[in-house]
């Protein structure tokens, strides 16, 4: 199937601040160079934020992992389960048409997706609250027919409780999802016959409770919902809780004996990882006359990080090739989502090269054209 973006684009997209959070800290999971790998998970935070991928969000989150935006276009086209259109400001519904659902009823759900929503899939409805589409199995056969809208299901599904839960969600309320029959998961609707013994009849499952307690089943994600956890860092940017909202009780410190003879390894260790003084480089208003220098020609600055410098006053590469590790240390704070990368491509050598007239083994497959 042929995926392509709407016709109809926003000007323009922007994390929310925690969104942002949370997104800067799934990048740390990756070693430097490798940014690109949280492609997936950065471009489903967006969607759930705005309920699709915009243009404007998936060439966001190409720059924030330093990628050509053909190489992010290809992964949003590639996953169905991103949405290249406007969905409904409330929800999309996604109703299962794979054999058990269909013999169970799924095609009078779409008949009323038509005429609630729209004749076809992936429009909005009249008012913009909807949208619908028919999906593969979702498994959840043993509940058949069901729907998936936001994050949960609604399973067990008649055409008369369909058009209930459409009409709750249109006026603001969300139905408690799960199955809609009476029945507990996909336990039998009756009476058991079997195992019977000790029997405990709750009224949904505990994930079911919480989505239904929160609201949570059609909610747009703003960042807010959940600490934003890097335990790979060692530190959490909120404080963690489980469940019940309760602090995890504090893992036990053990002490580490240093063996007498590593006073100075220990010593060294500390000096290297003090924090470095940060001072900001010199930086211009502008290139200076005869325009500014190419500076995609160093490894590491692509064509949005070359953007980037020279908003922040650095053109040419006589600039960069005196930074000092203060001067470093400012630069790697100052480059949103790529700390690091100057002194891994090691910006500041490749520079004095390229100041000093000389080429690298980068610059010369710059200049053939086979880079960019």
């Amino acid at each position: 199937m042929l995926r392509r973006l709407h016709p109809n684009q926003p000007d323009s997209f922007d994390f929310t601040p925690a969104n942002l959070d949370w997104a800067r800290a799934q990048i740390t999971k990756y070693p430097e160079g490798r940014q690109a790998s949280a492609i997936i998970p950065l471009l489903w935070r967006a969607q759930e934020q705005e309920g699709w991928l915009s243009r404007p969000a998936i060439e966001t989150v190409a720059d924030m992992l330093d990628m050509a935006y053909i190489r992010a276009l290809e992964v949003a086209t590639f996953y169905f389960m991103f949405q290249l259109q406007p969905t409904g400001s409330i929800a999309n519904i996604q109703v299962c048409g794979t054999t058990t659902c269909m013999i169970c009823g799924a095609e009078d759900l779409v008949a009323i997706c038509k005429d609630r929503i729209a004749a076809q899939p992936h429009t909005l409805s009249a008012d913009g609250k909807f949208t619908w589409e028919e999906v593969e199995c979702l498994g959840a056969c043993a509940n058949a027919p069901m729907v998936q809208i936001g994050k949960d299901y609604y399973e067990d599904l008649t055409a008369e409780k369909f058009t209930w839960i459409l009409d709750e969600l249109a006026a603001g309320r969300v139905p408690t999802p799960g199955p809609q029959n009476g029945r507990f998961a996909s336990n039998p609707l009756h009476a058991r016959t079997s195992l019977s013994a000790g029997e405990v009849v709750e009224p949904v499952n505990g994930s079911l409770g919480m989505a239904a307690e929160l609201d949570d089943t059609v909610k747009r994600i703003d960042g807010t919902e959940a600490p934003i956890l890097t335990p790979w860092l060692r530190r959490a940017d909120k404080p963690a809780t489980n469940r019940l909202g309760k602090a995890p009780a504090p893992k036990p410190v053990v002490a580490q004996k240093t063996p007498a003879s590593a006073p100075a390894a220990v010593a060294q260790k500390a000096v290297a990882d003090a924090p470095v003084e940060q001072q900001r480089p010199a930086a211009l208003d502008a290139a200076r006359e005869g325009g500014a220098d190419d500076l995609k020609r160093i490894k590491g600055i692509g064509p949005k990080l070359e953007i980037l410098c020279n908003s922040l006053g650095f053109w040419h590469f006589d600039q960069i090739a005196v930074w000092t590790a203060s001067e470093i240390a400012w630069v790697d704070d100052n480059l949103a989502g790529f700390k690091g990368r100057v002194t891994r491509d090691n910006w500041v050598e490749q520079a004095r090269q390229l100041a000093a007239g000389e080429e690298t083994e980068f610059s010369k497959r710059v200049d053939k054209g086979g880079v960019y």
